[in-house]
C-alpha cells in the first residue's frame, strides 16, 4: 500500500491513485452517508477499525469520527471520508464492506480475505 504523508498532520492521505486497504460497496456508502444526515454528522468520516474481542479473536467496528489521528489512513471511496488507523489497516486489507438485506435482518457485511475462519455473526474473525 502506498501512501503520501500529508504536511499538515501525521496522517496519510492516500492519492487517487493509491490503493486503499478497504472497500465499500455504493449500497454500504448510501448507508452510511443516510446515517450520517440523519444523525447531523455534515463533515465527519466513517472509521473503519479492527479491535480484540468477539467469538473468533477480532471484531469489526464502524463508527463517525470528525478528523483523522495520528497515523490514519485517510481516504475518499465513492465520495464518503474514511478513516482507518495503521493496525486495523493491516488485518483489513483487500476487505469489502457491503450492506446486506437478509432474512434476518440488515446490516453491514465484511469480506476479508485474509481472516482464516469466521463466526456465525460476521461481526468478528480470526487472522
Amino acid at each position: 500500500m502506498l501512501a503520501a504523508e500529508n504536511n499538515d498532520s501525521t496522517h496519510i492521505e492516500l492519492g487517487p491513485t493509491e490503493e486503499p486497504p478497504i472497500v465499500l460497496t455504493d449500497k454500504a456508502v448510501e448507508m452510511v452517508k443516510e446515517a450520517m444526515e440523519a444523525e447531523e454528522l455534515e463533515g465527519h468520516g466513517l472509521r473503519v477499525y479492527v479491535q480484540g474481542g468477539g467469538c473468533a479473536g477480532f471484531q469489526y467496528g464502524l463508527d463517525f469520527d470528525n478528523a483523522p489521528r495520528s497515523g490514519d489512513f485517510k481516504m475518499t471511496l465513492n465520495g464518503l471520508l474514511v478513516f482507518v488507523d495503521s493496525i486495523s489497516a493491516m488485518h483489513l486489507e483487500g476487505t469489502t464492506i457491503d450492506y446486506v438485506l437478509g432474512m434476518s435482518g440488515a446490516g453491514f457485511k465484511f469480506e476479508n480475505p485474509s481472516a482464516k475462519s469466521t463466526c456465525g455473526c460476521g461481526s468478528s474473525f480470526a487472522g
